[in-house]
């Protein structure tokens, strides 16, 4: 049987007034280690983090998906994401860590904007020869983190966290395409309704109605901004949060149908099936 995947929260190593932190790859192996926690488990974070890396190889998984380590990639991992890192430390660099009311406290509408378009995407390539530009960022962030004044700590740190992000997505403009403000906004908001409502409601066009647009404008900005339209986007988010909650191996076939929303069991089996190949049972075997 697999082992069941822990859900890790902000406070499972960290205890300060301010949830935000940042330490070294070493520092959190090293950490994880003390607490006979090992890292190359699949885990499910229940925060926010961004892991960049500054020497080395190695790879990194992150909803089933393997991502390269090497000088100059950044990764964002968003909560709820089942990620693991692998057994052995190669590679050098830091992690980012802070709780999702951490940057949404007080966030204005455009950084919060520049914040979702920065975390859209799995992984984020600046290029070795950039690192040196953000290090000044990094370092103020660690100096403020360490500092023992508490007045403005968490506004000073946001501010400083928000730079940081605005220079990444400055340096890695080259290779994203840059996507019109108010349709990415509009598909933002597509996004965070499938959040709230992937469990009660499978059906695109209900989210056209739910954001007061037509289902053409709705397919059209999945289709420039993922390729694929809102019935097929909806479709993949159901299916990585079913992937997600088996690896849990917390729930079994029924109660997992029955938590995503699925009216019968049989019709669970067949979509996980349709896009799989396999069954949830077998899925969970392997």
């Amino acid at each position: 049987m697999p082992q069941e995947i822990e859900n890790i929260v902000f406070s499972r190593f960290v205890n300060q007034p301010v949830p935000f932190e940042l330490i070294s790859l070493q520092e959190l192996y090293d950490r994880c280690g003390r607490s006979s926690y090992d890292l190359s488990v699949p885990h499910r974070i229940e925060f926010h983090c961004l892991i960049v890396i500054t020497a080395g190889t190695s790879t990194h998984k992150a909803d089933f998906k393997e991502e390269l380590l090497f000088p100059g990639i950044i990764l964002p991992i968003t909560k709820g994401q089942v990620h693991s890192f692998n057994k052995e430390l190669t590679v050098e660099g830091y992690v980012i860590s802070f709780d999702e009311t951490f940057i949404m406290h007080n966030i204005s509408e455009k950084n919060l904007f520049h914040f979702l378009h920065l975390y859209h995407s799995p992984s984020i390539h600046i290029g070795q020869e950039n690192l040196s530009t953000i290090q000044p960022y990094v370092e103020i962030l660690s100096a403020e983190l360490n500092s023992e004044k508490l007045n403005l700590k968490s506004e000073f740190l946001q501010s400083a966290l928000m730079l940081l992000l605005l220079q990444i997505k400055r340096l890695s403009i080259y290779q994203h395409k840059t996507f019109e403000s108010q349709k990415f906004k509009d598909f933002i908001k597509f996004k965070q309704h499938i959040c709230t409502h992937y469990k009660e409601n499978h059906n695109a066009k209900e989210y056209a109605n739910m954001m007061q647009v037509s289902y053409k404008y709705l397919n059209d900005i999945c289709k420039e901004i993922t390729g694929n339209t809102a019935k097929a986007f909806i479709n993949n988010w159901l299916l990585l949060e079913i992937k997600r909650t088996i690896s849990e191996n917390k729930y079994n076939s029924q109660e997992i149908a029955y938590k995503l929303g699925f009216k019968e069991h049989s019709n669970f089996i067949r979509f996980f099936k349709k896009h799989t190949g396999t069954t949830p049972s077998k899925f969970k075997i392997a």
